[in-house]
């Protein structure tokens, strides 16, 4: 052996699984930390922007920053991943973008006044919990 390292390459198969399973844990953390009425949308037969989007709804600045921190922490331990984050809890609406995955924290108000799930009640609904 000359001391070539065998490196395995991913197929698209395999990335989605990957994807589908990081998504679905994202939805565990932001439920650890009382998050309400999330929603997990594949949308991958609607556009190419991202394959999942995770949305959900904070009572108050404070929860939603913990909800924040709690995800970047544990994706990033745990995946390797790090987010473009865009918005702030004091506006009401924050958006973690993992390229393939994006979760959108909202406060209520926000949330029902942008309304994600009409713009793409279209795509499939994975998960849902009140």
């Amino acid at each position: 052996m000359l001391g070539f390292k065998q490196t395995h390459v991913r197929t698209q198969e395999e990335r989605t699984i990957e994807t589908g399973m990081i998504a679905r844990r994202i939805v565990e953390l932001v439920e650890d930390k009382q998050a309400h009425d999330i929603i997990l949308l594949d949308i991958r037969s609607q556009t190419t922007i991202a394959d999942y989007f995770i949305i959900c709804t904070a009572d108050n600045d404070r929860q939603m920053r913990a909800i924040i921190d709690h995800v970047d922490e544990k994706i990033a331990i745990e995946h390797g991943l790090n987010p473009r984050m865009e918005g702030s809890a004091d506006t009401g609406w924050v958006v973690l973008d993992y390229r393939d995955i994006v979760v959108h924290i909202f406060s209520q108000y926000q949330r029902e006044y942008y309304r994600l799930e009409r713009l793409w009640s279209k795509a499939t609904p994975v998960v849902v919990v009140q």
